[in-house]
């Protein structure tokens, strides 16, 4: 039922920047939060960032500083902000919105750090 799509995915060297972007056909009056997760081979799938419908954020230990989350004007789409990208953020990092009646999760988008 509930749609998310992410984009903005790619492949950057070690230092660069991407930005992620996420829209979910949701309703933004049964929005809770939005965020972003992120899985590497081997690893579980861990929070990165979150914000809430009043714009609380969080982060992971390992990305603040250097990740930025924020939604856009039209409340249904969330962007991560990257920057100074290291190799261990290599991850398939998905969008997910939690609303009052549940999770919905995206497809994932790939992002590789790598010279």
């Amino acid at each position: 039922q509930v749609q998310l799509v992410e984009s903005g995915g790619g492949l950057v060297q070690p230092g660069g920047s991407l930005t992620l972007s996420c829209v979910t056909s949701a309703s933004i009056w049964s929005i809770i939060s939005m965020g972003w997760y992120r899985q590497a081979p081997g690893n579980q799938r861990e929070l990165v960032a979150s914000i809430t419908s009043g714009g609380s954020t969080r982060y992971a230990d390992s990305v603040k500083g250097r990740f930025t989350i924020s939604r856009g004007n039209v409340e249904n789409t969330v962007y991560l902000q990257m920057n100074n990208l290291k190799p261990e953020d290599a991850a398939v990092y998905y969008c997910t919105v939690q609303r009052t009646s549940g999770r919905a999760w995206g497809q994932g988008t790939q992002v590789t750090v790598s010279s």
